[in-house]
């Protein structure tokens, strides 16, 4: 497959496609409340999805990259369904308000070539006893602990495409990207919610965290393909 060269980043390459080899993840959904995720999506360019009327979905992602190129570290990621303002109904991406990391390179990577927001954070992942533990503290204090069942998957999992909305330099941005599923279905009343203090903890209390999610699923082994994005500023220029 061709690739593109992005550039460079504490002299080491930066490739697309970027392809992610092996991650364990977890994925929690939420219904939420549309003006509460309204409030936590920064700038114009992008609006919440709505469910149901005054309902949003809510994504909590946890990721353990195995074999990354840019690193072996742990993530967690906060969004919602979201597309572009005045978008059609059916363009549906998600707009990750929160991305903390627990590596230095990534975070740079993810801000200056995507616009991500990631932070370098403290993030434990362990597995232990059948479960997986998820601890992530900032400035020394816990912000959010996840306990959940480290269940098999039920079949192999399916590739799906997504897109993931961002600001770039200010601008709106979209990145394109291809990642397995979870096959391993997880029963939400086995969810174990833990907030703590700072912003992340503020923030998804009022969202009305800690609860059980509305699914969950995880997944081991799982892959990605996350392809050079582009911005949207031309697009929202012109509506």
């Amino acid at each position: 497959m061709p690739t593109t060269r992005w550039g460079t980043i504490q002299g080491r390459p930066i490739d697309f496609p970027m392809e992610v080899a092996e991650l364990n993840a977890a994925t929690m959904l939420f219904s939420v409340a549309s003006d509460a995720a309204a409030a936590l999506l920064p700038g114009s360019a992008f609006e919440i999805v709505e469910t149901a009327p005054g309902v949003a979905q809510l994504i909590i992602s946890v990721c353990d990259y195995r074999q990354n190129p840019w690193g072996d570290y742990n993530e967690v990621n906060l969004g919602f369904l979201a597309r572009p303002a005045g978008a059609p109904d059916d363009e549906i991406g998600s707009f990750v308000y929160r991305m903390p990391v627990n590596q230095a390179f990534t975070c740079e990577a993810g801000n200056q070539v995507m616009g991500f927001p990631k932070t370098v954070e403290e993030i434990e992942i362990g597995y232990a006893g059948g479960m997986v533990d998820v601890r992530l503290a900032s400035e020394g204090r816990l912000a959010l602990a996840l306990r959940l069942p480290r269940v098999a998957g039920e079949q192999a999992p399916e590739r799906i495409a997504a897109v993931s909305y961002s600001y770039l330099a200010g601008e709106p941005y979209a990145t394109p990207l291809e990642m397995d599923m979870a096959t391993g279905f997880v029963d939400p009343a086995d969810v174990v919610i833990e907030l703590g203090e700072g912003p992340i903890a503020d923030e998804l209390r009022s969202l009305g965290l800690p609860r059980p999610p509305d699914w969950c699923g995880w997944g081991e082994g799982l892959s990605a393909t996350f392809q050079l994005g582009a911005s949207l500023a031309h697009r929202t220029e012109v509506r």
